[in-house]
């Protein structure tokens, strides 16, 4: 029978996961690893996981929905059935990858003020990505050497901003109230690697990880939409 699980224990568990998959990605993480960032032994962190995939699964399942509740959790993580996690993350971005700024501004008549409509998007993009900072990092960093993942993640997820962002850009280039781009495609993929460079990938760097969140997402949002709104 599992074991209940310490709240504590089990925050300690996910974090120390959590980071061994954002520095080493899945394929190349061992449990050993994840015992040595835990400072346990690697017969203990049996104790508290299975495996190797029951670590992944549980980043990204509570990862991912930071408010869903943990008091069904019990140690040991079990190992998940095999295709489970990409089928919960799959469905995971089905349900939850909306943006209410970006949606509406695809359907609505260009406002007046096009730079805030687009500050709002970008504002909402970024949050969302911070809101699912560390494990978009672990995603990213393990879609690398995982094909099915890189299908998901980067097929689905990213895919789907890219589009709406190159939609939107049209749209309002189209109107004339953002400047003419060479190509509104590579400038979606511009916009949304500036933010995921700022929001997450920064921290990866001793030189800028010390950069206040606020003032790094402000700066990268100013800087965008002053060089996208067409000037008067």
């Amino acid at each position: 029978m599992p074991r209940q699980r310490a709240p504590e224990r089990l925050d300690e568990l996910m974090s120390a996961a959590t980071r061994v998959f954002a520095t080493m990605g899945y394929r190349r993480a061992q449990m050993a690893d994840v015992a040595r960032e835990l400072g346990v032994s690697p017969g203990t962190l049996y104790l508290y996981a299975e495996s190797k995939e029951a670590l992944f699964d549980l980043v990204v399942r509570h990862g991912l929905a930071p408010n869903l509740p943990a008091a069904d959790v019990s140690l040991p993580v079990p190992t998940p059935a095999p295709g489970a996690t990409l089928s919960h993350l799959r469905a995971m971005i089905d349900a939850a990858a909306r943006w209410p700024q970006l949606d509406h501004a695809l359907q609505a008549r260009a406002p007046k003020d096009v730079g805030a409509e687009l500050t709002a998007i970008l504002t909402e993009l970024a949050t969302s990505m911070r809101r699912h900072r560390w494990s978009l990092i672990v995603l990213a960093r393990s879609a690398l050497d995982w094909p099915e993942l890189a299908a998901v993640f980067v097929g689905g997820l990213r895919q789907r901003v890219l589009t709406d962002l190159e939609a939107y850009l049209r749209r309002r280039m189209k109107g004339g109230k953002l400047r003419a781009l060479p190509d509104p495609s590579v400038a979606a993929i511009f916009i949304n690697e500036t933010l995921a460079f700022w929001v997450l990938h920064r921290l990866g760097d001793p030189g800028y990880a010390a950069i206040p969140d606020e003032v790094a997402e402000r700066t990268a949002i100013d800087m965008l939409v002053h060089s996208l709104v067409r000037s008067s």
